[in-house]
């Protein structure tokens, strides 16, 4: 039995990790963005939207400290060889997609804390206040946000090839692929 070169272990809880977060965080931020203020505080309640902002920020700043860390994980133990070698196409897509989600995930909660900050509003992580960054203007807060917004989309999307190319690898392809990042054997 050959042994399937794997990423290290935090390699690996870093990612499904950050997997959860980002698919709370935009699935918070979808219903935020579809409902606005007034449709979620209709439907939920002032204290679930109250919950829903702070967790949507939370969770964000999280996501932003765990992608820096796991930059900095990649950069020191690098990603393992395919067993099986990706095929030219298989090779420039996985590329640019995994660097594209390197850059959203990066960008997202940047943009986010600018535009909150910007806005006025409170930049919270759990029960603190974190610095804004930058001064109050509702202008750029209205842009930033919308930057935020268009992000969010294209790491949907992002997602959406990811997982799919996942997917293809472990339920058609039936290769190794999926065992470098899996938790389990």
């Amino acid at each position: 039995m050959t042994k399937i070169p794997r990423y290290t272990l935090i390699q690996r809880l870093l990612h499904w990790l950050i997997a959860l977060l980002a698919l709370l965080t935009l699935g918070i931020g979808m219903t935020l963005g579809f409902l606005g203020f007034d449709g979620v505080q209709e439907t939920f309640g002032k204290a679930a939207t109250n919950a829903f902002y702070t967790g949507h920020k939370t969770f964000g700043v999280l996501i932003l400290a765990l992608m820096l860390l796991r930059l900095g994980v990649r950069l020191v133990f690098g990603a393992p060889p395919y067993q099986s070698p990706l095929n030219a196409f298989e090779q420039v897509a996985s590329h640019t997609v995994h660097g594209l989600l390197y850059v959203a995930l990066l960008t997202m909660p940047i943009l986010g804390w600018l535009a909150t900050a910007a806005g006025g509003y409170p930049v919270q992580f759990f029960a603190w206040n974190l610095p804004g960054l930058i001064s109050q203007d509702k202008a750029l807060s209205e842009v930033l946000f919308s930057l935020h917004g268009i992000v969010g989309w294209v790491l949907v999307s992002l997602l959406v090839l990811h997982i799919g190319g996942a997917l293809q690898h472990w339920l058609i392809k039936r290769d190794e692929v999926m065992t470098r990042m899996s938790l389990f054997r």
